[in-house]
């Protein structure tokens, strides 16, 4: 019986001693570059604030619409001096866009103002306009000089397509600085996993249903990472029976119409994820597999208007349908 006593003794202070030295969950709530976002920190209140922070000065610095910002100033200046953060995104953008050559584009800017998509005074413009708006299209006329930016007239930039994907990556190093066991943060269709679970399970990640975004066609089961998603279901606006999607086409400075409804993206790299996630869906399913393959050091989920879920092989045992839905799923290889 002592012996029973003690082992039961033993077994109720090791339980203890686990549960204190679990740390806390902190979560938050707050809107920032134009999106609902929360975190959710294994760790002190104090971490969830900075976290919090650093999506407010990004805001502060990236917005296009806020004259104040460090971007706004530039396209209404054509040359400005930024910050270190604002540059060093600007710089990896840039890096992305020459990459990925015409499928990602941060110049597009004017082309998606005249679209509507940033007043939310929606219109179709003429042919002849687009022409000179595409025209201005072309990310390698951007200048950088020590931590001046100086733009072409006429061109404008957004830093949108890449903006959550950074945040992500600012808030995974502050993490690691504070040594935070586990996060999960949702930026706005950005999603950082960081560290391990408690409970030593791995993260399951929704993707949003194209036809009703607030539910889920399937689920990505995985590890810490970066889940980045891209689709036309985000904004939009439908004239004369035919729906304009805020993904422009740089090429052509129109709405992309390929038959691509969503692309999300698996990878370490919360700015590229977030490029990446745009690009594809601008390529195209083809495209899209032709550029993976070449650069196999991420993966995706693409789903098309047709029924059919393309993803790639190294999440592909990950992934899983959602009840009621019967998409065809095709496993792209290297």
């Amino acid at each position: 019986m002592m012996k029973r006593i003690l082992s039961l003794f033993v077994t109720l202070t090791t339980i203890l001693i686990l549960t204190a030295c679990m740390p806390t969950v902190n979560e938050s709530r707050f809107f920032a570059m134009d999106t609902a976002m929360s975190v959710k920190v294994w760790g002190s209140e104090e971490l969830c604030r900075k976290l919090e922070d650093r999506a407010e000065t990004l805001d502060d610095l990236l917005s296009t619409t806020d004259e104040n910002s460090e971007i706004a100033r530039l396209n209404s200046e054509h040359t400005a001096t930024l910050s270190e953060l604002t540059l060093r995104l600007l710089r990896r953008t840039l890096e992305l866009s020459a990459d990925m050559r015409e499928y990602f584009d941060p110049t597009v800017y004017p082309a998606v103002v005249e679209w509507g998509f940033i007043d939310e005074h929606y219109r179709v413009p003429d042919d002849e306009w687009l022409s000179t708006l595409s025209s201005l299209i072309d990310s390698s006329r951007v200048k950088l000089d020590g931590d001046t930016a100086t733009l072409p007239a006429g061109m404008q930039l957004t830093l949108g397509a890449t903006a959550k994907g950074y945040l992500a990556d600012e808030c995974e190093a502050i993490l690691s600085e504070n040594n935070a066991p586990c996060a999960i943060l949702n930026l706005g269709g950005t999603i950082l996993l960081h560290g391990k679970k408690p409970d030593n399970t791995r993260f399951k990640v929704g993707v949003a249903d194209p036809e009703n975004p607030a539910s889920y066609f399937g689920y990505l089961t995985c590890d810490q990472g970066i889940v980045a998603t891209s689709g036309g279901y985000e904004r939009y606006f439908e004239q004369d029976g035919k729906r304009y999607i805020h993904i422009l086409d740089p090429t052509t400075a129109k709405p992309v119409d390929n038959g691509a409804l969503s692309v999300t993206i698996f990878c370490d790299d919360g700015t590229r994820a977030d490029a990446l996630s745009t690009a594809l869906f601008v390529m195209g399913v083809d495209k899209a597999v032709e550029y993976y393959r070449s650069h196999p050091d991420f993966d995706f989920i693409l789903l098309t208007d047709d029924g059919t879920c393309y993803v790639t092989e190294g999440v592909y045992d990950d992934f899983t349908l959602a009840d009621g839905f019967d998409f065809s799923i095709r496993k792209i290889t290297l």
